[in-house]
């Protein structure tokens, strides 16, 4: 796995994926709010739900059963991505929706010639209507996420800080890096993102701690706390950023959000405009 920086041009699209094969850790609530703090600062934001769960889709309020285009219209049926796209879910923030019928999809693609390639060739259409494409990912190592990576650029890794935090990470590693060497050589690990930070325990920061000896040049400086805010939120249909962004989860996801902006050079950002450092 590389530890350099992932640098690309600001004008391209850029494509991270959100990933981690264990449940819990706090994925989905990362991708949502990250995505909505960048649209919130004018990033052309295009937010997609891999995950069958659909809880990406909930977490912003939006209806299931009102939808008329969805991902595994995307991926299974090969509905042109214009159809299943929601505009404008909020100012800046476009997103592709996930109900239930997703998860019938690797089974129903296992035998389709470019099965793991559906959603890169479908983002391939609209490369040019955003700055950044955010995927949040299923908790497993299966076909869905492995199109999550080969349409992606870079991947965040959020780990808990709870025990066992790693167990399993080496795995999503290695398939990191199959699928950076047979189907997506641009594949980099952005950074890892720790989560339900606990500062009243021990735990929390001895995980970080090891955490930090795994991954030396990739921890992002940004620790998500484990917030009853951040938890609330998604019952309410918002991001932390609408419901409360001056707790200490609204807080964390802004620093998060610069971090992430400033390693992969997006415009309009406060980090692109010198108010922190890279």
């Amino acid at each position: 796995m590389s530890t350099n920086p992932v640098s690309h041009p600001a004008h391209t699209l850029q494509v991270v994926a959100f990933a981690n094969q264990k449940g819990g850790v706090g994925k989905t609530t990362s991708a949502v709010n990250t995505a909505v703090v960048l649209a919130d600062r004018g990033v052309r934001t295009l937010l997609l739900d891999l995950d069958p769960q659909g809880n990406t889709t909930s977490s912003l309020g939006i209806e299931k059963s009102g939808l008329d285009g969805t991902m595994y219209d995307l991926l299974v049926q090969s509905l042109d991505i214009d159809d299943v796209i929601l505009h404008d879910v909020r100012p800046g923030l476009d997103v592709i929706a996930t109900t239930s019928d997703l998860a019938g999809a690797e089974i129903e693609l296992v035998n389709e010639p470019n099965r793991e390639r559906r959603l890169a060739q479908a983002l391939h259409a609209v490369r040019h209507n955003y700055d950044i494409a955010i995927i949040d990912c299923p908790p497993s190592l299966g076909l869905l996420t492995l199109n999550g990576l080969t349409a992606a650029h870079s991947v965040v890794i959020p780990i808990q800080c709870e025990f066992l935090a790693l167990e399993g990470v080496t795995q999503l590693i290695h398939t990191i890096d199959l699928t950076k060497q047979h189907l997506n050589p641009q594949l980099d690990l952005l950074g890892v993102l720790m989560t339900m930070y606990d500062a009243r325990t021990n735990l929390s920061a001895h995980v970080v701690a090891e955490v930090r000896k795994y991954f030396p040049d990739h921890l992002f400086e940004a620790i998500v706390p484990r917030s009853v805010r951040l938890a609330e939120a998604p019952s309410y249909g918002q991001s932390i950023n609408e419901y409360d962004p001056s707790s200490r989860g609204g807080e964390a996801y802004a620093r998060f959000a610069d971090e992430l902006a400033a390693r992969i050079g997006l415009p309009n950002t406060p980090t692109q405009q010198g108010e922190l450092p890279v």
